[in-house]
């Protein structure tokens, strides 16, 4: 073999052994007489020492590396010289005294520091991803998801369930957002659809008697793309029969639990998880997926407001649904105008009027009873007297030095004003701990949501999610106002997955896809296997998709998922290394019976 030992594992207890390591040149340092090497592999770094007096052929070899070429090493380990020891790296007490150095092959010098970290243009690492894999936190990151992923399947498999493998292609049908298209070659005019995601075959699954189900699924879904958002991606997929909402999330609790203290033991982490209602999670912070780091919560001063007399607030309430809220940035009573001009710019982005301010001069006295008009600077101060000062300061809980920020609009356009500013302060306050993992529950979601102005209705989660058994009789009369049996895992500000407890009762599911506008035929075209499926016995069952990508990329501390996927798609969803989509030969085409719109073939030339 051309390896006896990898070189990140060398230790003391070697010294003295003759080992032969086969890897990359990491760094190549020439000291008058003596050649450095730093060699790497993928288990990491250990110095190798060539000196020409002891192997010429060897150091003659040396004399001709450079980063980045394969080469194979036979040498003797041996104690580094006191003092010259290198704790930064695992191999730091030994290095390698080659008698034998081989090129295996040379590098090109590649585009950008593989040895070091620097700031490379995201395409070129991408043009390069072989390349930028080789660099120690990418590398790391891969490390991170095999290990991510070999808890969570030794973790299921230890409580049950069975892994099974689902197809890739499936029958297109609506779950929310595009299918990827396989147009079928023996089955001309027809086509298959790239998966979603595996909810209806794992929910056969369950007819099937498996009762406890898992997988690290493919998925795919053809739609614009963001930080945490890839047209093909990973998730644990799950299915448990015999369950309710709790043992779902009791389940997921201890597998993340477990799974950020083995492969994360570095960041903190709230135990147990808060779970609370979505419509708890809204009106305390404006989200669905809330940031539980640090507080400043979403506090509801209407009734304080409604007699102030002030127009924006009185306006505001007179109208159906509106309200008065605000948030307390700690400390920001000092902001500039141009500051305060920024945070409005932020609420008016969601579709606020304007963002009303209240100061609260540090020197004021530590008691809401000590505030004094002359400690208030806010443009509202010659319109609200200082008792109803006061009121909204306890109310809000502020404190002096503290800046009150106040939104008064349709409750949604509240919510979603005052979460954008409690994210951004929390960010440039640095309220935000980034070790510590905040893991929380969100649960009852909508079950529908308007989809246009006519009253047409989509599903909030799919729509083989069960409603909450009370409001089952809500269901035609007021179906938007109808909870759903649907939950989220959040951690830190975003969603690392969902589930819910399914419908098993067919008379059900044909009033659901009665709701969201199926026609009888569309409904039995589309879905005319599971229905059939339910009329065989189904178990209750309910089940959890969290994605392995999201997963990664916050036990990692990464900003975005391209850094924990192997090969990954920009933001316009191409493969820059492959260069793909691409063209192909017109001869395919004609094999699937398809032809391109003059359009579409203007499109591929131009690119």
């Amino acid at each position: 073999m051309l390896k006896s030992h990898s070189c990140g594992e060398l230790s003391l207890a070697e010294a003295g052994q003759v080992v032969r390591l086969a890897g990359w040149v990491h760094r190549r340092r020439d000291h008058g007489g003596l050649i450095f090497l730093d060699m790497r592999d993928r288990t990491g770094l250990v110095q190798v020492v060539v000196d020409p007096s002891a192997a010429e052929s060897a150091y003659q070899s040396a004399d001709a590396l450079r980063n980045e070429w394969v080469v194979a090493i036979t040498g003797e380990v041996q104690v580094r010289p006191a003092g010259t020891e290198n704790p930064r790296i695992a191999t730091g007490g030994i290095e390698i005294h080659a008698s034998e150095v081989t090129v295996l092959n040379p590098s090109k010098t590649p585009p950008f520091y593989i040895n070091e970290e620097s700031d490379v243009d995201e395409s070129l690492r991408l043009r390069y991803r072989y390349l930028d894999l080789r660099r120690e936190r990418m590398a790391a990151n891969l490390r991170l998801r095999h290990r991510v992923v070999k808890y969570i399947r030794d973790f299921l498999d230890e409580r049950g369930f069975l892994e099974v493998e689902t197809p890739m292609l499936m029958k297109s049908t609506p779950e929310g957002a595009r299918d990827y298209l396989v147009p079928s070659r023996v089955h001309p005019g027809h086509f298959y659809a790239l998966p979603q995601s595996p909810q209806q075959l794992k929910q056969l699954l369950m007819v099937a008697g498996v009762e406890r189900y898992f997988q690290i699924a493919r998925c795919f879904r053809d739609e614009d793309q963001r930080a945490d958002r890839q047209p093909e991606f990973t998730q644990l997929d799950l299915e448990m029969s015999f369950v309710d909402e709790t043992d779902v999330l009791d389940l997921m609790e201890e597998l993340y639990t477990g799974l950020a203290q083995t492969t994360a033991p570095h960041m903190g982490m709230t135990s147990p998880f808060p779970r609370m209602t979505y419509e708890e999670a809204m009106k305390r912070f404006g989200s669905d997926k809330p940031d539980l780091r640090f507080g400043m919560e979403i506090r509801d001063i209407s009734s304080i407001v409604a007699e102030s007399g002030v127009g924006v607030f009185t306006s505001a309430l007179a109208e159906t649904g509106g309200t008065v809220r605000g948030i307390v940035a700690p400390g920001c009573a000092g902001y500039s105008r141009r500051e305060l001009e920024n945070l409005t710019e932020i609420v008016r982005g969601q579709g606020a009027r304007g963002l009303a301010t209240i100061g609260l001069d540090a020197e004021a006295g530590t008691a809401v009873s000590d505030l004094q008009p002359d400690n208030v600077r806010s443009a509202l101060a010659r319109h609200l007297d200082i008792e109803t000062v006061r009121s909204i300061t306890e109310a809000m809980g502020a404190s002096a030095g503290d800046l009150l920020l106040i939104v008064a609009a349709d409750e949604s356009i509240v919510g979603a004003s005052l979460s954008a500013l409690r994210t951004e302060l929390g960010e440039r306050l640095e309220l935000a701990d980034p070790n510590e993992l905040a893991f929380a529950f969100v649960t009852e979601f909508p079950l529908f949501e308007a989809a246009d102005d006519e009253g047409g209705l989509s599903s909030v989660h799919h729509p083989f999610t069960a409603p909450v058994p009370e409001d089952a009789g809500l269901l035609e009369e007021s179906p938007t106002a109808v909870r759903s049996r649907a939950y989220d895992l959040v951690v830190n500000g975003l969603e690392l997955g969902s589930g819910s407890i399914r419908i098993h009762d067919r008379e059900l599911q044909d009033r659901i896809f009665a709701l969201l506008g199926h026609s009888p035929e569309e409904i039995e075209d589309r879905f005319g296997h599971m229905l059939e499926a339910f009329e065989y016995g189904v178990p209750p069952h309910g089940g959890f998709a969290p994605g392995i990508d999201r997963t990664v990329m916050v036990l990692a501390g990464e900003p975005n998922i391209r850094e924990v996927i192997p090969f990954p798609k920009t933001q316009s969803a191409q493969d820059l290394m492959m260069s793909a989509p691409s063209t192909v030969d017109e001869q395919q085409l004609v094999d699937l019976n398809l032809r391109l719109r003059e359009a579409a073939q203007d499109i591929a030339a131009s690119d």
